[in-house]
């Protein structure tokens, strides 16, 4: 801007400055700056000349995946990707994690994290590239381990968007702050970089990002969740204990089995019939452990529990009636008291997408891949750790991507063949169109909140 005075033109860049800082600290839109409709196609040409390197990544992660907080080589190879790309990289946050900075002027700090960890599951999709790798869990038990949740398409997308972002360095301003989490599938990954110093050592996000596959919606789509998306998640543990004996003297001993059984059933009335139907509610027994030989009534049973809510209030309830009943249960039979333990540290808060942010963020991705590529998906009951860096003050905005061919999806919408759910030993993304989508949509999502 420029006013004449008495001694001629004078240039006033304080005026702009203030107003710049002022969209940037109260977190307005910055001045429009930029068509988003033609980076998008920028981006499309790019990621077309990319995509072979992305895609030996990523076949590269899924071939090598780690568990949770053993992600050590994941990380190394992940740092190298971003060193090369001129971020500044530190290592071991939160134990396995890395936290990548690249500043580019002034403007906003957005972040934009992938998860690293795989899973104690034993690959059976019969991809070429399929994991073959089997390690010594934390039991000491060996275990299979597969990337069934889609975190090797995640870091890949990640990878991929900063290598977007790169390029396009002269067309937004701000600073990136990529993490690679350690640890989501367990629940303690964000929580180990906060306590860490992920918001004290590096610059806090004004916004924070990340994106997950979907097992049921076809490649090429982004669905997306205002407000309340995924539910807390506690891990419950309880030990029922009895009196061993001889399987042919059930009289002289106090069977747990049957005790176990008792709680199991017991369980469900939580809710049936103690919470609010319309209030969503979930107790899984997932794993249930005792005796060691036909004819044995062995001392302990050891049952593990899944449970899922989304409201504090009704979270509270369900813990307290489980171990009231799984007590109640031992008391009618005359056995000990039952040990109930609830995990702290797999607990996962609800995951409560930023309303403002979300709807800015739906706005640039339809502009960019169609109104109809983008829609709007219900709350599930699946967990995501990414929740606690909205607990730590930041908005957040999580959306999710198709992985699955189109013909698949539309035969089990017909009653054919159901499409394996991730977590399954069959679940894989193909990883094109996936990987474009996903780098498309985040590199949108990023430029859309930077300043141009």
């Amino acid at each position: 801007m420029q006013v004449r005075s008495a001694t001629g033109y004078v240039i006033l860049w304080t005026w702009a400055a203030a107003v710049t800082t002022t969209f940037f600290c109260y977190g307005a839109e910055p001045p429009p700056a930029g068509d988003l409709p033609e980076l998008g196609k920028v981006i499309r040409t790019f990621l077309d000349k990319d995509y072979a390197y992305l895609d030996a990544l990523y076949k590269h992660l899924h071939a090598n995946p780690e568990l949770s907080f053993q992600e050590v080589q994941t990380a190394q190879r992940l740092a190298k990707e971003m060193r090369q790309l001129g971020f500044e990289v530190t290592e071991n946050v939160g134990k396995t994690g890395l936290v990548c900075v690249f500043k580019n002027g002034p403007g906003p700090v957005v972040m934009v994290r992938t998860d690293m960890d795989a899973l104690p599951i034993v690959e059976r999709t019969g991809l070429p590239y399929a994991s073959q790798v089997r390690v010594r869990n934390a039991e000491g038990r060996e275990v299979g381990v597969m990337h069934a949740c889609g975190h090797d398409v995640h870091m890949t997308c990640w990878v991929g968007t900063a290598r977007v972002l790169v390029h396009l360095k002269d067309r937004w301003k701000g600073t990136l702050l990529f993490i690679a989490q350690p640890a989501e599938e367990i629940g303690g990954g964000a929580r180990a970089m906060i306590e860490d110093g992920l918001f004290t050592r590096f610059p806090k996000p004004d916004y924070a990002l990340a994106l997950h596959c979907d097992g049921q919606a076809p490649c090429g789509t982004v669905s997306y969740t205002e407000g309340p998306s995924l539910a807390n998640a506690d891990a419950v543990d309880i030990i029922v204990r009895g009196k061993g004996g001889h399987g042919a003297a059930p009289h002289q001993a106090i069977d747990p089995i049957v005790i176990a059984a008792r709680i199991i059933l017991d369980l469900q009335t939580i809710v049936s019939r103690e919470t609010d139907p319309l209030d969503a509610v979930v107790v899984t027994v997932g794993s249930i452990h005792g005796g060691t030989k036909h004819n044995i009534i062995p001392s302990e049973v050891h049952l593990q529990l899944t449970v899922r809510t989304f409201k504090d209030a009704t979270r509270k309830h369900v813990l307290e009636a489980i171990e009231r009943i799984a007590k109640a249960a031992a008391h009618a039979a005359r056995a000990p008291e039952p040990i109930v333990r609830v995990n702290p540290g797999e607990f996962t808060p609800s995951l409560v997408n930023d309303v403002p942010l979300t709807r800015r963020t739906v706005a640039a991705l339809k502009s960019v891949l169609g109104e109809d590529k983008v829609v709007p998906r219900p709350p599930v009951m699946g967990a995501e750790d990414f929740s606690r860096y909205a607990q730590a003050g930041v908005p957040i905005c999580m959306f999710r991507i198709g992985t699955v061919e189109p013909e698949r999806v539309e035969e089990a919408q017909k009653g054919g063949r159901p499409l394996p759910s991730l977590h399954s030993d069959e679940y894989y993304p193909i990883p094109e169109p996936t990987i474009k989508t996903g780098v498309l949509a985040l590199s949108t999502a990023v430029l859309n909140l930077l300043g141009r």
